[in-house]
């Protein structure tokens, strides 16, 4: 009989090539001191249904907070989150555990964060994250009210009620931008950096993380369930972590960051990998062989007239064309002070701001006077961008990745 097919095992042998967590010498190390932090605490996780959010509760969950409440602003993922936690053998949840499908921009929220804190922690993961998602004034402002302007509204109702805690989750596209995501990221780092001021807050610049959703990898698992064609760019490297790292490097540095402080993993350069080689890895985990195609016409034609005995998947790979992608990963850039020694496994630059709360405010403010423009060019707010993250150098060449299957 075949052994059935483990994800978590296939990222292990295949993606991260590991099979210990890439944090574990700081996780057993600083084990006294996360139960200390955590135990019998009040913890509030937004964007707790996503890959990462939902990672990090589970990294949360062993040291036994008093309270968990998750806000997401997906019902269903808040479902299936819970009941993958209720289903988990040994898992640990606390009594008081309540979940909110609400924005958390919303009046909504902030009414439920009055009613229900004080929080001892708060950890933030609502954002928009996909690269494709600036293509035109209406996406882009949708990203920066997201990433930018209701994380300012989330410091601001953290002043009245501070938390021993408080993390936002960034990205290794924060560092030196090439596109509007990263930009955003960039803004919201500052502003992070500019509350930290007067808050316990500190951020993480992230890895790929393998399969996470809506990630290019977590659709060739879809694509094979549906019988449909893979494709990739076939020049793009990146560097990942597991789901269970990205969570524990989120709980390190929400516990144990001073504020103003960016998390990062070691860069291996060893372990970069094209998404078309995870492609053919996970076919071939699944005991077909890639049938390489010279155009997306010609893989979803040989996709369409696949039979059950067939031993080949078509495939599609490219050379990446769309706007935004940068050909390499960096966590931190050359000006940047950076802190290798106060743990074994993660890099902390210590962030340093140009701005103060009250010109954060400002920036949100020019954001949305921005937006009521009526007749306002994708390039007008890239041009803004660059005035307000002056390493924002944007990548444009006029192709989308919703361009691509």
């Amino acid at each position: 009989m075949r052994t059935p097919f483990s994800l978590d095992a296939f990222i292990a042998e295949h993606v991260i090539a590991r099979s210990e967590s890439l944090f574990a010498a700081d996780l057993a190390a600083r084990h006294d001191q996360l139960r200390e932090a955590i135990h019998g605490k009040s913890v509030l996780v937004i964007g707790g249904a996503g890959s990462i959010g939902s990672s990090f509760i589970k990294a949360l969950l062993p040291f036994e907070p008093a309270r968990l409440c998750v806000v997401d602003l997906s019902e269903n993922g808040l479902t299936e989150l819970t009941r993958d936690l209720r289903s988990t053998p040994g898992q640990f949840v606390p009594e008081d555990y309540t979940t909110y499908p609400i924005s958390f921009g919303s009046e909504i929220f902030a009414r439920m964060f009055r009613s229900a804190g004080p929080f001892d922690v708060v950890a933030h993961f609502a954002a928009h994250k996909h690269v494709r998602s600036e293509k035109d004034r209406f996406s882009i402002e949708a990203m920066l009210e997201n990433n930018v302007i209701n994380t300012v509204k989330l410091l601001d109702l953290l002043l009245d009620a501070p938390p021993e805690h408080f993390f936002c989750v960034s990205t290794d596209k924060a560092a030196n931008p090439a596109n509007v995501m990263g930009a955003s990221k960039k803004l919201m780092e500052e502003a992070v950096l500019a509350y930290a001021k007067r808050l316990p807050a500190s951020t993480a610049r992230f890895a790929n993380v393998a399969f996470s959703n809506g990630s290019l990898p977590a659709g060739f698992v879809e694509r094979i369930a549906k019988n449909q064609p893979l494709s990739a760019p076939s020049d793009i490297r990146r560097f990942f972590v597991s789901p269970l790292e990205s969570g524990q490097l989120c709980l390190l540095a929400c516990m144990l960051g001073e504020p103003g402080d960016i998390f990062f993993p070691p860069l291996d350069e060893s372990k970069m990998l094209t998404f078309s080689s995870i492609a053919d890895a996970l076919l071939r985990a699944h005991g077909y062989e890639p049938e390489h195609c010279a155009s997306e016409a010609e893989a979803r034609e040989k996709a369409a007239g696949r039979s059950a005995g067939d031993t080949t998947w078509p495939v599609y790979y490219f050379e990446s064309d769309t706007s935004g992608e940068k050909s390499f990963e960096e966590f931190h850039t050359d000006t940047e002070v950076v802190d290798l020694e106060s743990l074994k496994t993660v890099g902390i630059v210590k962030g340093e701001t140009h701005h103060d709360i009250a010109a954060i405010r400002e920036i949100c403010a020019d954001l949305r006077a921005l937006f009521e423009q009526p007749e306002l060019a994708k390039e007008s707010i890239v041009e803004a961008l660059t005035g307000l993250v002056p390493t924002f150098q944007h990548v444009e060449t006029g192709k989308s990745l919703d361009q691509k299957m």
